[in-house]
This record gives structure tokens, C-alpha cells and sequence, in this order.
């Protein structure tokens, strides 16, 4: 049985405090992880301004298995997604997507990779939320709409620890405007509408490390409105599109995803 190849994508942007010691932490998941040498860690440095990029540059001399790339700023969902369409063109098995800002822990990755076999996501629910009511409560009101416009029951729709099959990425993501900026949700959206084995399991979630969150109340109320609307036509797509069943195992058949 070949390798099942891992390619960690991280989005970047301004991170220049925290992205030495993000590397530090999660290099050594993908050594453990590595596949033959396959696998890698994908750092999307999304048109910093400060010197993220150089320093992530300088960390892969002596790490053969991170692979910085560098792209026009063009918000989070985009350097996701450029990030996801990167391990695909590179022969991933499995993908799994967390952000640069220390709110995650590594040490909770093999929890999931350990649970993988039969699913084909595995998803973070961020119970425990150390980032603030606002954060959580935007959490809480985006999925009360996925539910409304998707009839999907979700518990975390867009946390930044995510593991899913590189194959079932490239199928969702086709259904996705070119730089959409809400992404993970809607691939969470997407494997539950779809009836996909998934699993949600409880993950820590720590306030940001360092640096300043680039996301305010201005922003959440701007991408808000934008997302009603995008959401009014991923919807009515949907009536046009054939997506084949997980051939991984039987679907449970329900909207309300499998917990651990």
C-alpha cells in the first residue's frame, strides 16, 4: 500500500512574530507524518507587508519539507485556496489546514490523523473558545444561516483545523468562485449537504499569539452581507450539481454530522 501523503496548508499574513515559532511547532507533525519524504508543509504568504515571507524563506533552508509560497494579497479564503489547489496539483492523499496565528495546538493533530480511517473529513469544534464572545458569537450566527440556506446542522463550520481527503477538496472546491472567501465553511457545508463520512471532534483554541487580527467588526459586517448573497447562489447552484456519495463507506443518511 502506497503512502498516504500529507500536505499541511497555512495561510500567512503579517505573521512576522508568530511565524518562527508556528514552524517550530508544526515541522516536526509533518516529519512524523512525512510519507517517504511525500509529504509537506505549505506556508501561503498572502502579500505580507512585514518581512513574513523572508523569514519563511530563511526556515525552509534547513527544512527540506516546508515549501513557502508567496502570492498578491487577496484575503484569507484565497490563500486557502491557493494553498488546497497547490497540494492537489502535488499528488496529496490528505490535506489538513490550519492557521499561523498559535491558536491551534499541534499536539492535538494526531488525534485526528489516528481517527481518518472510513472518513473522509475530520473536523476541530472549538468548544472552548479563548478568542472572545464576538469571535464566537459570528461562529454561532454563521451556522444558524448554512442551516437555513443548506439544511445542514453543523457545529463548527469554519475552524481552522480541518483534515479532509485531497480528492473530496478538489471535487468542492470546482464549486467555489475562484477566490471565494469563505471556503472552509463551505467545504464544511459541502460534506455534510453531500452526506460524506465526517467526524467532529473538540480541539483547544488559545487567543492569537502575537500580531494583530486582521479581521474587525468592519470587515465581519462587510463579508457578512457579502456572504448572504453568495450563499443565496452556491445554494441554487447546488440544484444543478451531481455529486457522487463518499465510496470510503455508507453515509450515515442525516444531516447531523458524527462527534467524538
Amino acid at each position: 500500500m502506497s503512502p498516504e501523503t500529507l500536505y499541511i496548508v497555512v495561510p500567512a499574513y503579517n505573521e512576522s512574530e508568530n511565524i518562527k515559532a508556528f514552524v517550530e511547532g508544526w515541522y516536526p507533525i509533518i516529519q512524523n507524518h512525512d510519507a517517504g519524504g511525500t509529504s509537506r508543509l505549505v506556508i501561503v504568504d498572502d502579500g505580507s507587508k512585514d518581512d513574513t515571507y523572508a523569514k519563511l524563506t530563511q526556515l525552509a533552508e534547513t527544512r527540506p519539507l516546508l515549501i513557502p509560497l508567496t502570492k498578491p494579497n487577496g484575503g484569507h479564503g484565497s490563500a486557502v485556496l491557493y494553498g488546497y489547489r497547490y497540494a492537489i496539483a502535488h499528488g496529496a492523499t490528505w490535506i489538513f489546514q490550519t492557521d499561523s496565528d498559535g491558536q491551534t495546538n499541534p499536539a492535538e493533530f494526531d488525534g485526528f490523523w489516528n481517527l481518518r480511517k472510513g472518513q473522509d473529513a475530520l473536523f476541530g469544534v472549538r468548544t472552548h473558545r479563548e478568542d472572545g464572545e464576538a469571535r464566537k458569537m459570528v461562529e454561532n450566527v454563521l451556522r444558524i444561516v448554512l442551516r437555513h440556506y443548506f439544511s445542514v446542522n453543523i457545529p463548527d463550520a469554519n475552524a481552522p483545523f480541518r483534515l479532509m481527503r485531497a480528492s473530496k477538496v478538489d471535487e468542492y472546491i470546482k464549486l467555489l468562485p475562484q477566490d471565494y472567501n469563505l471556503p472552509n465553511a463551505m467545504l464544511t457545508t459541502y460534506f455534510i449537504y453531500f452526506h460524506d463520512n465526517v467526524l467532529f471532534k473538540e480541539i483547544s483554541f488559545k487567543q492569537r499569539q502575537g500580531g494583530t487580527n486582521s479581521i474587525n467588526y468592519g470587515n465581519i459586517i462587510r463579508i457578512g452581507k457579502k456572504a448572504l448573497s453568495d450563499f443565496k447562489v452556491l445554494r441554487k447552484n447546488l440544484d444543478y450539481v451531481t455529486v457522487p456519495q463518499s465510496s470510503v463507506g455508507e453515509s450515515n443518511g442525516e444531516d447531523t454530522p458524527k462527534q467524538k
